[in-house]
Protein backbone atom coordinates (compact mmCIF):
# COMPACT_ATOMS: atom_id res chain seq x y z
CA UNK A 1 0.00 0.00 0.00
CA UNK A 2 1.52 3.57 -0.60
CA UNK A 3 1.96 6.17 1.90
CA UNK A 4 5.31 5.14 3.61
CA UNK A 5 7.76 7.11 1.11
CA UNK A 6 5.76 9.67 0.30
CA UNK A 7 5.33 13.34 2.01
CA UNK A 8 3.78 13.61 5.58
CA UNK A 9 4.13 16.48 7.75
CA UNK A 10 6.54 16.35 10.70
CA UNK A 11 6.92 12.69 12.42
CA UNK A 12 5.21 10.75 9.19
CA UNK A 13 2.43 10.13 10.87
CA UNK A 14 -0.42 13.43 10.30
CA UNK A 15 -1.07 15.33 7.94
CA UNK A 16 -1.58 19.35 7.90
CA UNK A 17 -5.11 19.87 8.86
CA UNK A 18 -7.74 21.90 10.94
CA UNK A 19 -11.06 21.16 12.41
CA UNK A 20 -12.53 23.28 9.70
CA UNK A 21 -16.27 23.85 10.23
CA UNK A 22 -16.97 22.41 7.37
CA UNK A 23 -15.65 18.99 8.46
CA UNK A 24 -18.05 19.20 11.55
CA UNK A 25 -21.03 20.04 9.74
CA UNK A 26 -20.55 17.37 6.99
CA UNK A 27 -19.85 14.57 9.72
CA UNK A 28 -22.91 15.15 11.73
CA UNK A 29 -24.88 15.37 8.98
CA UNK A 30 -23.96 12.46 6.87
CA UNK A 31 -24.23 10.70 11.07
CA UNK A 32 -27.98 11.24 10.36
CA UNK A 33 -28.00 7.96 8.59
CA UNK A 34 -27.02 6.15 11.93
CA UNK A 35 -30.22 8.47 13.45
CA UNK A 36 -32.80 6.63 10.93
CA UNK A 37 -30.58 3.25 11.44
CA UNK A 38 -31.34 3.57 15.64
CA UNK A 39 -35.05 4.89 15.26
CA UNK A 40 -35.84 1.57 13.40
CA UNK A 41 -33.89 -0.58 15.89
CA UNK A 42 -35.45 0.83 18.44
CA UNK A 43 -39.03 1.28 17.17
CA UNK A 44 -39.96 -2.45 16.27
CA UNK A 45 -39.58 -3.24 20.25
CA UNK A 46 -42.17 -1.00 21.77
CA UNK A 47 -44.53 -1.39 18.80
CA UNK A 48 -44.72 -5.27 18.86
CA UNK A 49 -45.35 -4.63 22.50
CA UNK A 50 -48.35 -2.72 22.03
CA UNK A 51 -52.24 -4.41 21.82
CA UNK A 52 -53.30 -1.87 18.81
CA UNK A 53 -50.86 -3.14 16.52
CA UNK A 54 -50.60 -6.68 17.75
CA UNK A 55 -54.50 -7.05 17.56
CA UNK A 56 -54.23 -5.78 13.73
CA UNK A 57 -51.15 -7.93 12.35
CA UNK A 58 -50.53 -10.87 14.92
CA UNK A 59 -53.83 -11.36 16.39
CA UNK A 60 -52.40 -14.93 17.61
CA UNK A 61 -49.87 -13.47 19.63
CA UNK A 62 -52.31 -10.68 21.33
CA UNK A 63 -54.32 -13.22 22.80
CA UNK A 64 -51.13 -15.32 23.98
CA UNK A 65 -50.39 -12.16 25.98
CA UNK A 66 -53.63 -11.66 27.46
CA UNK A 67 -53.85 -15.17 28.49
CA UNK A 68 -50.08 -15.95 29.77
CA UNK A 69 -51.76 -19.16 32.08
CA UNK A 70 -51.38 -20.85 28.84
CA UNK A 71 -47.72 -20.50 27.89
CA UNK A 72 -44.76 -20.17 29.35
CA UNK A 73 -43.50 -16.93 30.29
CA UNK A 74 -41.05 -16.91 28.25
CA UNK A 75 -43.07 -18.23 25.16
CA UNK A 76 -45.35 -15.21 25.06
CA UNK A 77 -43.96 -13.64 22.00
CA UNK A 78 -42.56 -16.23 20.49
CA UNK A 79 -43.93 -15.97 16.85
CA UNK A 80 -42.21 -16.21 13.13
CA UNK A 81 -44.41 -13.46 11.94
CA UNK A 82 -43.66 -11.14 14.37
CA UNK A 83 -40.16 -11.68 14.12
CA UNK A 84 -40.39 -11.43 10.21
CA UNK A 85 -41.12 -7.84 11.07
CA UNK A 86 -38.27 -6.95 12.85
CA UNK A 87 -35.86 -8.72 11.18
CA UNK A 88 -37.20 -8.14 7.57
CA UNK A 89 -35.69 -4.77 7.50
CA UNK A 90 -32.23 -6.56 7.92
CA UNK A 91 -32.34 -9.26 5.15
CA UNK A 92 -33.55 -6.25 2.81
CA UNK A 93 -30.50 -4.48 4.49
CA UNK A 94 -28.10 -7.43 3.53
CA UNK A 95 -29.11 -7.60 -0.14
CA UNK A 96 -29.01 -4.20 -0.54
CA UNK A 97 -25.85 -3.63 0.09
CA UNK A 98 -24.13 -5.22 -2.67
CA UNK A 99 -25.88 -2.17 -4.68
CA UNK A 100 -24.37 -0.10 -2.81
CA UNK A 101 -20.70 -0.88 -3.02
CA UNK A 102 -21.67 -0.28 -6.75
CA UNK A 103 -23.03 3.14 -5.95
CA UNK A 104 -20.53 4.12 -3.49
CA UNK A 105 -17.53 3.02 -5.51
CA UNK A 106 -18.89 4.82 -8.85
CA UNK A 107 -21.28 7.19 -7.65
CA UNK A 108 -19.56 8.70 -4.71
CA UNK A 109 -20.33 8.30 -0.50
CA UNK A 110 -22.59 11.72 -1.12
CA UNK A 111 -24.81 10.29 -3.66
CA UNK A 112 -25.19 7.06 -1.96
CA UNK A 113 -26.18 8.69 1.14
CA UNK A 114 -28.84 10.20 -1.12
CA UNK A 115 -30.29 6.76 -2.21
CA UNK A 116 -30.70 5.99 1.38
CA UNK A 117 -32.37 8.75 2.23
CA UNK A 118 -35.09 8.09 -0.99
CA UNK A 119 -35.39 4.38 0.22
CA UNK A 120 -36.11 5.53 3.83
CA UNK A 121 -38.89 8.08 2.99
CA UNK A 122 -40.86 5.32 1.05
CA UNK A 123 -40.18 3.01 3.93
CA UNK A 124 -41.86 5.08 6.40
CA UNK A 125 -44.66 6.01 4.23
CA UNK A 126 -45.51 2.51 3.60
CA UNK A 127 -45.66 1.54 7.42
CA UNK A 128 -46.95 4.42 8.60
CA UNK A 129 -50.36 4.17 6.30
CA UNK A 130 -49.91 -0.18 6.34
CA UNK A 131 -53.68 -1.69 5.92
CA UNK A 132 -52.48 -5.34 6.10
CA UNK A 133 -49.30 -7.46 6.94
CA UNK A 134 -47.91 -7.22 3.41
CA UNK A 135 -47.72 -3.72 3.08
CA UNK A 136 -45.92 -3.78 6.57
CA UNK A 137 -43.42 -6.20 5.62
CA UNK A 138 -43.03 -4.29 2.29
CA UNK A 139 -42.16 -0.66 4.01
CA UNK A 140 -39.74 -2.71 6.72
CA UNK A 141 -37.98 -4.05 3.41
CA UNK A 142 -37.79 -0.36 1.72
CA UNK A 143 -36.07 0.74 5.16
CA UNK A 144 -33.82 -2.32 5.23
CA UNK A 145 -32.84 -1.13 1.59
CA UNK A 146 -32.15 2.83 3.28
CA UNK A 147 -29.99 0.91 6.18
CA UNK A 148 -27.51 -0.94 3.24
CA UNK A 149 -26.96 1.96 1.26
CA UNK A 150 -26.55 4.13 4.84
CA UNK A 151 -24.67 1.92 6.23
CA UNK A 152 -22.26 1.37 3.39
CA UNK A 153 -21.93 5.16 2.37
CA UNK A 154 -21.79 7.35 6.16
CA UNK A 155 -19.04 5.12 7.84
CA UNK A 156 -16.89 5.30 4.64
CA UNK A 157 -17.57 9.21 4.66
CA UNK A 158 -16.82 10.23 7.70
CA UNK A 159 -13.43 8.15 7.86
CA UNK A 160 -12.45 9.84 4.90
CA UNK A 161 -13.07 13.38 5.28
CA UNK A 162 -12.06 13.63 9.37
CA UNK A 163 -8.37 14.54 10.30
CA UNK A 164 -6.68 11.71 11.24
CA UNK A 165 -6.06 12.73 15.07
CA UNK A 166 -10.25 13.06 15.73
CA UNK A 167 -11.23 10.18 13.12
CA UNK A 168 -12.31 7.89 15.72
CA UNK A 169 -14.12 10.22 17.37
CA UNK A 170 -16.01 11.79 14.30
CA UNK A 171 -17.07 8.27 13.08
CA UNK A 172 -18.28 7.62 16.07
CA UNK A 173 -20.93 10.18 15.60
CA UNK A 174 -22.76 7.59 13.21
CA UNK A 175 -23.18 5.41 16.18
CA UNK A 176 -24.22 8.01 18.56
CA UNK A 177 -26.68 9.20 16.28
CA UNK A 178 -27.60 5.26 16.30
CA UNK A 179 -28.08 5.48 20.21
CA UNK A 180 -29.93 8.78 19.96
CA UNK A 181 -32.17 6.97 17.30
CA UNK A 182 -32.85 4.20 20.03
CA UNK A 183 -33.61 6.53 22.54
CA UNK A 184 -36.05 8.79 20.08
CA UNK A 185 -37.84 5.76 19.45
CA UNK A 186 -38.34 4.37 22.96
CA UNK A 187 -39.59 7.88 24.06
CA UNK A 188 -41.93 8.30 21.35
CA UNK A 189 -43.23 4.43 21.72
CA UNK A 190 -43.56 5.57 25.81
CA UNK A 191 -46.00 8.47 24.75
CA UNK A 192 -47.87 6.63 21.96
CA UNK A 193 -48.50 3.51 23.64
CA UNK A 194 -50.97 5.83 25.79
CA UNK A 195 -52.90 7.16 22.77
CA UNK A 196 -56.45 6.26 23.17
CA UNK A 197 -58.20 4.00 19.93
CA UNK A 198 -54.56 1.64 19.83
CA UNK A 199 -53.64 3.41 16.47
CA UNK A 200 -50.46 4.70 18.32
CA UNK A 201 -48.73 2.16 16.74
CA UNK A 202 -49.06 4.39 13.45
CA UNK A 203 -47.12 7.45 15.03
CA UNK A 204 -44.09 5.59 15.91
CA UNK A 205 -43.33 4.14 12.57
CA UNK A 206 -44.74 7.54 11.05
CA UNK A 207 -42.37 9.75 12.95
CA UNK A 208 -39.18 7.46 11.59
CA UNK A 209 -39.69 10.25 8.25
CA UNK A 210 -38.14 13.05 10.55
CA UNK A 211 -34.29 11.05 10.86
CA UNK A 212 -35.13 10.08 7.20
CA UNK A 213 -35.86 13.88 5.89
CA UNK A 214 -32.73 14.94 8.08
CA UNK A 215 -30.62 12.47 5.80
CA UNK A 216 -32.15 13.49 2.74
CA UNK A 217 -31.63 17.15 3.27
CA UNK A 218 -27.97 16.18 4.71
CA UNK A 219 -26.62 14.72 1.73
CA UNK A 220 -27.48 16.97 -0.50
CA UNK A 221 -25.70 19.60 1.21
CA UNK A 222 -22.60 18.05 2.11
CA UNK A 223 -19.66 17.55 -0.60
CA UNK A 224 -18.40 14.13 -1.39
CA UNK A 225 -14.95 13.09 -0.17
CA UNK A 226 -11.70 14.08 -1.71
CA UNK A 227 -10.98 9.97 -2.05
CA UNK A 228 -14.10 9.56 -3.51
CA UNK A 229 -13.47 12.52 -6.14
CA UNK A 230 -10.16 11.28 -7.31
CA UNK A 231 -10.94 7.10 -6.89
CA UNK A 232 -13.49 8.56 -9.93
CA UNK A 233 -10.33 11.03 -12.15
CA UNK A 234 -11.91 14.06 -11.14
CA UNK A 235 -8.31 15.11 -9.27
CA UNK A 236 -8.88 18.96 -9.11
CA UNK A 237 -11.99 18.93 -7.60
CA UNK A 238 -10.74 16.93 -5.23
CA UNK A 239 -7.88 18.83 -4.53
CA UNK A 240 -9.94 21.80 -3.92
CA UNK A 241 -12.35 19.94 -1.70
CA UNK A 242 -9.27 18.88 0.17
CA UNK A 243 -8.12 22.02 0.69
CA UNK A 244 -11.77 23.19 1.77
CA UNK A 245 -11.91 20.47 4.41
CA UNK A 246 -8.23 20.67 5.64
CA UNK A 247 -8.67 24.58 6.06
CA UNK A 248 -4.95 24.89 5.12
CA UNK A 249 -2.99 25.51 1.70
CA UNK A 250 -0.39 22.84 2.80
CA UNK A 251 -2.44 19.70 1.46
CA UNK A 252 0.15 18.53 -1.63
CA UNK A 253 1.57 15.58 0.66
CA UNK A 254 -2.16 14.40 1.73
CA UNK A 255 -2.96 14.79 -2.01
CA UNK A 256 -0.25 13.14 -3.48
CA UNK A 257 -0.85 9.84 -1.43
CA UNK A 258 -4.95 10.15 -2.33
CA UNK A 259 -3.36 9.66 -5.80
CA UNK A 260 -1.31 7.36 -5.07
CA UNK A 261 -3.64 5.32 -3.70
CA UNK A 262 -6.23 5.55 -6.08
CA UNK A 263 -3.87 4.71 -8.83
CA UNK A 264 -3.26 1.54 -7.36
CA UNK A 265 -6.97 0.86 -6.45
CA UNK A 266 -7.72 1.60 -10.29
CA UNK A 267 -4.99 -1.39 -11.26
CA UNK A 268 -7.73 -3.24 -9.37
CA UNK A 269 -10.33 -4.59 -11.73
CA UNK A 270 -12.05 -7.21 -9.65
CA UNK A 271 -12.23 -5.63 -5.61
CA UNK A 272 -14.31 -8.25 -4.05
CA UNK A 273 -11.72 -11.12 -5.48
CA UNK A 274 -8.75 -8.44 -4.51
CA UNK A 275 -10.37 -9.01 -0.46
CA UNK A 276 -9.62 -12.72 -0.74
CA UNK A 277 -5.91 -12.16 -1.85
CA UNK A 278 -3.16 -12.96 1.04
CA UNK A 279 -2.37 -9.71 1.77
CA UNK A 280 -5.82 -8.52 2.34
CA UNK A 281 -6.74 -11.51 4.42
CA UNK A 282 -5.96 -9.84 7.95
CA UNK A 283 -8.31 -6.44 7.13
CA UNK A 284 -11.40 -9.34 6.31
CA UNK A 285 -10.91 -11.88 9.03
CA UNK A 286 -11.04 -8.74 11.65
CA UNK A 287 -13.89 -6.79 9.88
CA UNK A 288 -15.94 -9.94 9.64
CA UNK A 289 -15.35 -11.15 12.90
CA UNK A 290 -15.79 -7.83 14.62
CA UNK A 291 -19.51 -8.40 13.26
CA UNK A 292 -20.33 -11.69 13.83
CA UNK A 293 -18.70 -10.79 17.49
CA UNK A 294 -21.04 -7.51 17.57
CA UNK A 295 -24.46 -9.02 16.98
CA UNK A 296 -23.50 -12.06 19.32
CA UNK A 297 -23.08 -9.78 22.53
CA UNK A 298 -26.53 -9.89 22.71
CA UNK A 299 -27.06 -6.68 22.30
CA UNK A 300 -29.47 -6.04 19.30
CA UNK A 301 -31.74 -8.47 21.02
CA UNK A 302 -32.00 -6.24 24.13
CA UNK A 303 -32.39 -3.56 22.06
CA UNK A 304 -35.17 -5.00 20.13
CA UNK A 305 -37.00 -6.58 22.25
CA UNK A 306 -36.32 -4.57 25.53
CA UNK A 307 -40.12 -4.09 26.45
CA UNK A 308 -40.85 -7.51 25.14
CA UNK A 309 -38.29 -8.41 27.28
CA UNK A 310 -38.94 -6.56 30.47
CA UNK A 311 -42.64 -7.41 29.87
CA UNK A 312 -42.04 -11.46 29.86
CA UNK A 313 -39.85 -11.11 32.97
CA UNK A 314 -43.14 -9.08 34.86
CA UNK A 315 -42.21 -5.49 34.49
CA UNK A 316 -45.79 -4.96 32.91
CA UNK A 317 -46.11 -3.18 29.75
CA UNK A 318 -45.65 0.49 30.80
CA UNK A 319 -42.77 -0.03 33.53
CA UNK A 320 -41.34 -2.60 30.28
CA UNK A 321 -41.43 0.80 28.15
CA UNK A 322 -40.06 2.71 30.89
CA UNK A 323 -37.26 0.44 31.20
CA UNK A 324 -36.29 0.77 27.54
CA UNK A 325 -36.10 4.47 27.42
CA UNK A 326 -33.94 3.99 30.78
CA UNK A 327 -31.55 2.10 28.15
CA UNK A 328 -31.57 4.06 25.57
CA UNK A 329 -30.39 6.89 27.58
CA UNK A 330 -28.02 4.79 28.85
CA UNK A 331 -26.56 3.98 25.01
CA UNK A 332 -26.62 7.89 24.30
CA UNK A 333 -23.96 8.60 27.15
CA UNK A 334 -22.17 6.06 26.78
CA UNK A 335 -21.77 6.51 23.27
CA UNK A 336 -20.58 9.93 24.12
CA UNK A 337 -17.80 8.58 26.47
CA UNK A 338 -16.57 6.71 23.56
CA UNK A 339 -16.32 9.83 21.13
CA UNK A 340 -14.00 11.54 24.17
CA UNK A 341 -12.08 8.44 24.60
CA UNK A 342 -11.50 6.55 21.57
CA UNK A 343 -8.48 8.71 19.70
CA UNK A 344 -6.97 8.73 23.74
CA UNK A 345 -7.64 5.73 25.13
CA UNK A 346 -7.36 3.41 21.91
CA UNK A 347 -9.55 1.03 20.52
CA UNK A 348 -8.35 -2.66 22.32
CA UNK A 349 -8.54 -0.84 25.57
CA UNK A 350 -12.15 -0.14 25.16
CA UNK A 351 -13.12 -3.51 23.35
CA UNK A 352 -11.22 -5.41 25.95
CA UNK A 353 -12.40 -3.36 29.31
CA UNK A 354 -15.84 -3.66 27.77
CA UNK A 355 -15.64 -7.14 27.60
CA UNK A 356 -15.46 -7.71 31.17
CA UNK A 357 -17.99 -5.52 31.72
CA UNK A 358 -20.66 -7.28 29.62
CA UNK A 359 -19.69 -10.51 30.82
CA UNK A 360 -20.12 -9.94 34.45
CA UNK A 361 -23.70 -8.29 33.96
CA UNK A 362 -25.05 -10.96 31.55
CA UNK A 363 -23.44 -13.70 33.73
CA UNK A 364 -25.47 -11.87 36.83
CA UNK A 365 -28.62 -11.60 34.98
CA UNK A 366 -29.08 -15.27 33.97
CA UNK A 367 -28.56 -15.80 37.17
CA UNK A 368 -31.10 -13.60 38.59
CA UNK A 369 -33.72 -14.84 36.21
CA UNK A 370 -32.48 -18.35 36.37
CA UNK A 371 -33.56 -18.14 40.36
CA UNK A 372 -36.50 -16.04 40.04
CA UNK A 373 -38.30 -16.15 37.21
CA UNK A 374 -40.31 -19.42 37.02
CA UNK A 375 -42.04 -20.76 33.11
CA UNK A 376 -45.74 -20.01 34.47
CA UNK A 377 -45.34 -17.32 37.38
CA UNK A 378 -43.46 -14.00 38.06
CA UNK A 379 -41.12 -14.06 41.25
CA UNK A 380 -38.96 -11.28 40.39
CA UNK A 381 -39.59 -7.94 43.39
CA UNK A 382 -39.31 -4.77 42.98
CA UNK A 383 -35.81 -4.75 44.05
CA UNK A 384 -34.54 -7.49 42.00
CA UNK A 385 -36.20 -5.83 38.81
CA UNK A 386 -34.35 -2.64 39.02
CA UNK A 387 -31.35 -4.69 39.93
CA UNK A 388 -32.19 -6.45 36.28
CA UNK A 389 -32.67 -2.97 35.02
CA UNK A 390 -29.25 -1.47 36.11
CA UNK A 391 -27.49 -5.20 35.19
CA UNK A 392 -28.57 -4.55 31.56
CA UNK A 393 -27.73 -0.89 31.63
CA UNK A 394 -24.25 -1.89 32.72
CA UNK A 395 -23.95 -4.14 30.10
CA UNK A 396 -25.14 -1.44 27.23
CA UNK A 397 -22.94 1.07 28.19
CA UNK A 398 -20.16 -0.96 28.11
CA UNK A 399 -21.46 -2.13 24.76
CA UNK A 400 -22.30 1.21 23.75
CA UNK A 401 -18.24 2.87 24.50
CA UNK A 402 -16.71 -0.13 22.90
CA UNK A 403 -18.25 -3.09 20.61
CA UNK A 404 -21.15 -0.40 19.26
CA UNK A 405 -18.68 2.13 17.78
CA UNK A 406 -16.11 0.17 17.33
CA UNK A 407 -17.50 -2.88 15.15
CA UNK A 408 -17.87 0.29 12.69
CA UNK A 409 -14.89 2.29 13.16
CA UNK A 410 -12.47 -0.15 12.58
CA UNK A 411 -13.23 -1.52 9.58
CA UNK A 412 -13.85 1.67 7.98
CA UNK A 413 -10.14 2.33 8.47
CA UNK A 414 -8.30 -0.62 8.09
CA UNK A 415 -9.06 -1.70 4.00
CA UNK A 416 -6.66 0.31 1.59
CA UNK A 417 -8.51 2.10 -1.04
CA UNK A 418 -8.33 -0.25 -3.54
CA UNK A 419 -10.43 -2.43 -1.25
CA UNK A 420 -12.55 0.01 0.71
CA UNK A 421 -15.71 -0.14 -0.79
CA UNK A 422 -15.41 -3.96 -1.32
CA UNK A 423 -14.56 -4.50 2.72
CA UNK A 424 -17.34 -2.01 3.84
CA UNK A 425 -19.71 -3.97 0.87
CA UNK A 426 -18.69 -6.85 3.43
CA UNK A 427 -19.10 -5.34 6.69
CA UNK A 428 -22.07 -4.44 6.42
CA UNK A 429 -22.76 -7.73 4.34
CA UNK A 430 -21.82 -9.66 7.88
CA UNK A 431 -23.78 -7.52 10.12
CA UNK A 432 -27.00 -7.45 8.59
CA UNK A 433 -26.39 -11.35 8.51
CA UNK A 434 -26.39 -12.10 11.73
CA UNK A 435 -28.45 -8.70 12.97
CA UNK A 436 -30.92 -10.77 10.49
CA UNK A 437 -30.41 -13.91 12.16
CA UNK A 438 -30.43 -12.85 15.57
CA UNK A 439 -34.03 -11.17 15.10
CA UNK A 440 -35.50 -13.78 13.49
CA UNK A 441 -34.44 -16.62 16.07
CA UNK A 442 -34.15 -14.31 19.78
CA UNK A 443 -38.25 -14.51 20.44
CA UNK A 444 -37.72 -18.26 19.65
CA UNK A 445 -34.30 -18.83 21.61
CA UNK A 446 -35.67 -16.59 24.89
CA UNK A 447 -38.79 -19.09 24.73
CA UNK A 448 -36.64 -22.56 24.53
CA UNK A 449 -33.34 -21.66 26.70
CA UNK A 450 -35.02 -19.05 28.94
CA UNK A 451 -32.92 -17.25 31.25
CA UNK A 452 -29.60 -19.47 29.90
CA UNK A 453 -30.60 -17.09 26.85
CA UNK A 454 -27.58 -14.40 28.99
CA UNK A 455 -25.38 -17.63 29.44
CA UNK A 456 -25.05 -18.23 25.69
CA UNK A 457 -24.72 -14.71 25.07
CA UNK A 458 -21.93 -13.72 27.92
CA UNK A 459 -20.18 -17.23 26.38
CA UNK A 460 -19.47 -15.52 22.80
CA UNK A 461 -18.60 -12.18 24.91
CA UNK A 462 -15.57 -14.05 26.43
CA UNK A 463 -14.79 -15.58 22.95
CA UNK A 464 -14.71 -12.62 21.43
CA UNK A 465 -12.82 -10.21 23.97
CA UNK A 466 -9.63 -13.35 23.77
CA UNK A 467 -9.77 -12.88 20.03
CA UNK A 468 -9.73 -9.06 20.80
CA UNK A 469 -6.60 -9.67 23.07
CA UNK A 470 -4.84 -11.59 20.82
CA UNK A 471 -5.31 -10.34 17.13
CA UNK A 472 -7.05 -7.19 17.03
CA UNK A 473 -4.24 -4.51 16.68
CA UNK A 474 -4.53 -0.76 17.58
CA UNK A 475 -5.06 1.85 15.07
CA UNK A 476 -5.32 4.88 16.83
CA UNK A 477 -3.86 8.01 15.30
CA UNK A 478 -2.62 6.47 12.35
CA UNK A 479 -3.09 7.63 8.84
CA UNK A 480 -5.55 5.24 6.73
CA UNK A 481 -3.50 4.97 3.85
CA UNK A 482 -0.14 4.05 6.07
CA UNK A 483 -1.86 1.25 8.37
CA UNK A 484 -0.24 -1.76 5.86
CA UNK A 485 3.18 0.44 7.29
CA UNK A 486 2.31 0.84 10.96
CA UNK A 487 -0.17 -1.56 11.87
CA UNK A 488 -0.41 -4.82 9.53
CA UNK A 489 3.46 -5.24 9.32
CA UNK A 490 4.08 -4.50 13.26
CA UNK A 491 2.00 -7.43 14.22
CA UNK A 492 3.27 -10.57 15.19
CA UNK A 493 0.70 -12.64 13.06
CA UNK A 494 -0.66 -10.29 10.38
CA UNK A 495 2.81 -9.81 9.10
CA UNK A 496 3.55 -13.16 7.95
CA UNK A 497 0.52 -12.21 5.42
CA UNK A 498 2.28 -8.58 4.26
CA UNK A 499 4.89 -10.01 1.97
CA UNK A 500 6.10 -7.48 -0.53
CA UNK A 501 3.99 -7.82 -3.59
CA UNK A 502 4.86 -7.08 -7.13
CA UNK A 503 3.36 -4.76 -9.59
CA UNK A 504 0.75 -7.46 -10.31
CA UNK A 505 -0.44 -7.85 -7.03
CA UNK A 506 0.67 -11.32 -6.66
CA UNK A 507 3.19 -11.78 -4.05
CA UNK A 508 6.80 -12.68 -3.99
CA UNK A 509 6.36 -15.29 -2.40
CA UNK A 510 3.73 -16.60 -4.34
CA UNK A 511 5.98 -15.89 -7.21
CA UNK A 512 8.34 -18.58 -5.82
CA UNK A 513 6.42 -21.28 -4.78
CA UNK A 514 3.20 -20.80 -7.31
CA UNK A 515 1.00 -20.06 -4.86
CA UNK A 516 -1.79 -18.18 -6.61
CA UNK A 517 -4.15 -15.83 -3.86
CA UNK A 518 -7.21 -15.54 -6.20
CA UNK A 519 -6.89 -19.64 -5.58
CA UNK A 520 -8.07 -19.85 -2.25
CA UNK A 521 -9.26 -18.68 1.65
Amino acid sequence: MAGGGLATSAGGTHFEAKITPIVIISCIMAATGGLMFGYDVGVSGGVTSMDGFLKKFFPVVYRKTKDPGINSNYCKYDNEGLQLFTSSLYLAGLTSTFFASYTTRRLGRRLTMLIAGVFFIIGVVLNAAAQDLAMLIIGRIMLGCGVGFANQAVPLFLSEIAPTRIRGGLNILFQLNVTIGILFANLVNYGTAKIKGGWGWRVSLGLAGFPAGLLTIGALMVVDTPNSLIERGRLDEGKAVLRKIRGTDNIEPEFLELVEASRIAKQVKHPFRNLLMRRNRPQLVIAVALQIFQQFTGINAIMFYAPVLFDTVGFGSDAALYSAVITGAVNVVSTIVSIYSVDKAGRRLLLLEAGVQMFLSQFTVAIILGIKVKDHSNNLSHGFAIFVVILVCTFVSAFAWSWGPLGWLIPSEIFPLETRSAGQSVTVCVNLLFTFVIAQAFLSMLCHFKYGIFFFFSGWVLIMSIFVLFLVPETKNVPIEEITEKVWKQHWLWKRFMDEETETGIDNEAKKTGFDPNSQL
